[in-house]
C-alpha cells in the first residue's frame, strides 16, 4: 500500500446515500480506497482488495469538493493501511467536512485527527477474523465515535453482546448491529436484541434495500 502521505491508492470515488452507522439515510461521499489486511467470510467489497489508481491528496480533495456534499466516508477495504489517510482525513476535517472512517479495529485508530468520526468494526466469529481486533483501540474512543459488530448468527450476537457488556460499550460510544446480509432473519435479532435489552443501535444496510446488493457504487 502507498506509504507516501501525500499519495492515495484509491478503488473508487462516488456520492451516495450513507447506508450505514447513525448517518443512515443521508447523502455522503465515499472515498474507497484500495486494500484490505482482512479477509472476512461474508466481505461485500472483496473488489477493493486490488486495482485501484494512484491520487494525491490534492485530487482527492477536490474531488470530493466537486460532490458538494458536507458527509465523507473514508472507506475500503482497510484505509488505515495507507499513510495518507492521516492526511486526509485531517485536510477534510479542515474544510468543515463531517469525516467517517471506517476501520476494521485491527490497526491503531488513535492516529487518526481530532474531529474525525471512527467507526470500528469489530470482527464476530463468524467473519473468521475475530482474532486480529487490537483491544487497545477501544481506550481511544470517544462519544463522537461508532462501533460496530455485523452478525450472521446467533452465536455471533451473543458473542457482540458480551463484548459490549464486558467493555460497557454504550459509555463510551454509540454500538451499531448489524447483519450479514441474507444469512440470519432481521426480526430474530430484533427479538434478540430487546430480550437483553441492549443499548445499542440496530441497523440494516440501507443501500442494499434501495439498490441491487450485488452493485456496487451508484
Amino acid at each position: 500500500m502507498a506509504a507516501d502521505p501525500t499519495i492515495l491508492l484509491v478503488h473508487e470515488i462516488y456520492a451516495s446515500i450513507q447506508g450505514e452507522s447513525s448517518f443512515a439515510g443521508r447523502p455522503c461521499v465515499f472515498v474507497r480506497l484500495t486494500g484490505c489486511n482482512l479477509r472476512c467470510t461474508w466481505c461485500d467489497t472483496a473488489y477493493a482488495f486490488y486495482e485501484g489508481q494512484q491520487w494525491s491528496v490534492d485530487q482527492v480533495i477536490g474531488e470530493v469538493e466537486r460532490h458538494a456534499l458536507p458527509l465523507v466516508e473514508i472507506t475500503g477495504g482497510e484505509p488505515l493501511l495507507q499513510a495518507g489517510c492521516i492526511a486526509l482525513a485531517r485536510r477534510l476535517v479542515a474544510a468543515g467536512k463531517t469525516v467517517l472512517v471506517e476501520t476494521s479495529g485491527a490497526l491503531p485508530i488513535g492516529v487518526l485527527p481530532e474531529g474525525t468520526i471512527r467507526i470500528m468494526d469489530i470482527k464476530c466469529p463468524g467473519s473468521g477474523e475475530a482474532d486480529k481486533t487490537d483491544w487497545r483501540n477501544l481506550e481511544s474512543l470517544t462519544e463522537h465515535d461508532e462501533v460496530k459488530f455485523v452478525v450472521a448468527d446467533r452465536t455471533d450476537y451473543e458473542w457482540a453482546r458480551d463484548i459490549i457488556r464486558r467493555h460497557d460499550l454504550p459509555r463510551r460510544c454509540s454500538v451499531l448491529i448489524s447483519t450479514a446480509y441474507g444469512t440470519v432473519a432481521l426480526r430474530d435479532v430484533a427479538a434478540w436484541i430487546l430480550a437483553d435489552r441492549l443499548d445499542v443501535r440496530f441497523q440494516l444496510q440501507l443501500h442494499k434495500y434501495i439498490w441491487d446488493p450485488d452493485s456496487r457504487a451508484v
